[in-house]
């Protein structure tokens, strides 16, 4: 099978590339920033990796991004970026460019995929940030995500006739390099963080299983209390 990782050579994206490789896949690793990642990767895997560099919350990058590639039969919206501090010391241009990665990012790369797509699936990355563990310093993050969990159910309904599947996994704290800033004891406080080849095991099942349609999956059990 041929699966597509958007963000896919670093933190959860990698450990999701890493899962499918593991399993025999050929993975189409979208990368934007992280270019020598991306490389490090197609070293060691040779043609059982494809890099495309693209932004994905440009249009024109994620059209061409798409036409130069045949076939796809998994996509996995995982790129995505936060910029957590004060909701004071957010600006407009802050938030929007949190919504336009995470949120428009995935619409886009949705939107240009499904031609790409004959009866395989999405699966979409949000997080339980969306669900019930809110943070004011990341209220641009956490509706994005929210927005990630509306788009699947609109895209699941949209191309329900296309027998095209369309998911979302919501994790919990991740311990990938994304988390690394944060505050020793703050991190405690968060609860036990997920590994990401937890996640990657799900998204990889979720993919597998026909049956899956329009569901919303948790991974992790942490919660504001």
């Amino acid at each position: 099978m041929n699966v597509l990782v958007t963000g896919g050579a670093r933190g959860l994206g990698l450990a999701i590339s890493l899962y499918y490789l593991k399993n025999k896949h050929h993975v189409i690793v979208n990368y934007n920033n992280s270019e020598e990642k991306a490389f490090e990767l197609k070293n060691k895997y040779g043609d059982k990796v494809t890099l495309v560099k693209a932004d994905i919350s440009d249009e024109s990058e994620v059209k061409r991004m798409f036409e130069n590639l045949g076939s796809i039969d998994i996509i996995i919206n995982n790129a995505g970026i936060a910029r957590d501090c004060d909701p004071f010391d957010k600006t407009a241009e802050d938030f929007l460019e949190v919504l336009k990665v995470n949120l428009v990012g995935t619409f886009l790369v949705s939107k240009y995929a499904v031609n790409h797509v004959d009866k395989g699936c999405i699966v979409n990355i949000s997080s339980t940030n969306a669900l019930d563990t809110y943070y004011p310093e990341s209220m641009d993050y956490d509706a994005s995500k929210a927005g990630v969990i509306s788009l699947t159910h609109n895209f699941s309904l949209y191309l329900k006739n296309r027998n095209i599947r369309v998911n979302v996994i919501c994790p919990d704290w991740i311990d990938t390099d994304m988390n690394l800033g944060l505050d020793e004891e703050y991190k405690k406080s968060l609860g036990e963080f997920l590994k990401p080849e937890e996640v990657a095991k799900v998204v990889y099942d979720v993919s597998m299983d026909e049956n899956i349609n329009d569901a919303v999956i948790r991974v992790g059990d942490n919660s504001v209390k």
